[in-house]
């Protein structure tokens, strides 16, 4: 019996179109002309710990596992609902509206733009390896969107780069913008290698008269058993006529936050991480403490904690980040808010909020 899953479960791995596909040999041979690439792997900005191989994660599972009821509400939490006729409206302000997580539609000079869209219901190659989404439903399924003119991805790991909503998404998607590397996986997946735009650390575009740029994080990459380091990773800044924003991606606390800051900052709002940590891994996953530091350092008017409220991928309780953060901002004086999932979030709007909708109801 052993054998037999063992078997089954390499077929999985080698056939599963979840895991997308590895850089050809043609990339490969161009990222190594890069400083921050060597012996096949990308490398972070500055030494960076990652002892959490897959045997010691192996290990972990039980714990990662355990019946905590802290890890997840238990109340609906409220999903705003977003009427698809709203979004094709010709006098859009500069807004945001949030899937929970790392997912966002933002709508800017007349552009819809999804980042990290995983729309999907477990952050898994299959949904026996993961948990579900905390809501029942998105603010909007991916059939009611308007077309989309392009999508960003900060890095390929399933909680960000989402098979099912790949699928979904590109026959209505203009482009993407991916790290490199990652456009490996889209064209492994259908979607054509013409409109895919891999991007390195400090690279600037002009996308559809939209400024991007693909800033460093302190993170890692893969998804399957023996690739990691092999696609890049990275956050985002998204420059519009008027607005500046910045999307942080994964990652741990390090300088290149200030660096972003002087380099593209001061910025109207910053989607920033702050959930999914662990003291065990806190140099690629920032400490809530770590995040509204991170705000200050990239010189945000106002930021967002995001990667929490829709997944449970650590072992702290699901409000731990949302409360630690508070606290830290609070203290350093750093504009925050939290929204409610599906809100809309105007850049220029009233984003002054202190409603705790995290909290369950009396």
């Amino acid at each position: 019996m052993g054998l037999i899953l063992g078997l089954i479960g390499v077929l999985f791995v080698y056939l599963s179109p979840e895991f997308g596909a590895d850089p050809n040999e043609e990339k490969v041979a161009q990222f190594e002309k890069l400083d921050h690439y060597s012996d096949g792997e990308f490398h972070n900005l500055i030494p960076t710990n990652m002892d959490m191989d897959i045997a010691k994660a192996i290990k972990m599972l039980p714990e990662f596992f355990k019946n905590d009821p802290s890890r997840k509400p238990d109340f609906e939490i409220p999903i705003e609902k977003v009427d698809s006729l709203e979004l094709t409206s010709l006098s859009i302000p500069t807004r945001l509206i949030w899937f929970g997580h790392s997912a966002f539609l933002l709508q800017i000079d007349g552009k819809n733009i999804l980042i990290d869209p995983m729309l999907g219901e477990v952050p898994a190659p299959h949904p026996w390896l993961g948990k579900k989404r905390f809501s029942k439903e998105l603010p909007i399924e991916i059939e009611q969107l308007p077309e989309i003119d392009l999508i960003i991805f900060s890095h390929d790991h399933y909680d960000h780069l989402d098979y099912g909503s790949v699928q979904k998404l590109m026959s209505k998607t203009k482009s993407f913008y991916v790290p490199l590397g990652v456009g490996s996986h889209l064209e492994a997946w259908g979607v054509e290698p013409e409109i895919i735009h891999e991007m390195d650390w400090w690279q600037e575009i002009d996308a559809q008269g939209l400024k991007l740029v693909f800033t460093p994080s302190r993170h890692f990459s893969g998804r399957g058993l023996n690739n990691r380091f092999a696609t890049l990773w990275g956050s985002w800044v998204i420059s519009g006529a008027q607005e500046n924003l910045y999307f942080s991606g994964d990652g741990g606390y390090g300088p290149h936050f200030k660096e972003i800051g002087q380099k593209y900052g001061p910025f109207d709002f910053a989607m920033l991480e702050c959930g999914q940590y662990n003291e065990r891994w806190k140099e690629i996953h920032m400490m809530p403490e770590e995040t509204a530091l991170a705000a200050k350092d990239i010189q945000a008017e106002v930021f967002m904690p995001i990667h929490w409220a829709a997944f449970s991928l650590a072992m702290h309780s699901w409000t731990d980040p949302v409360e630690r953060v508070l606290i830290k901002a609070n203290s350093i004086q750093q504009p925050i808010y939290i929204p409610k999932i599906g809100s809309r979030i105007e850049i220029n709007g009233n984003l002054n909020s202190k409603e705790k909708w995290w909290v369950k109801p009396e």
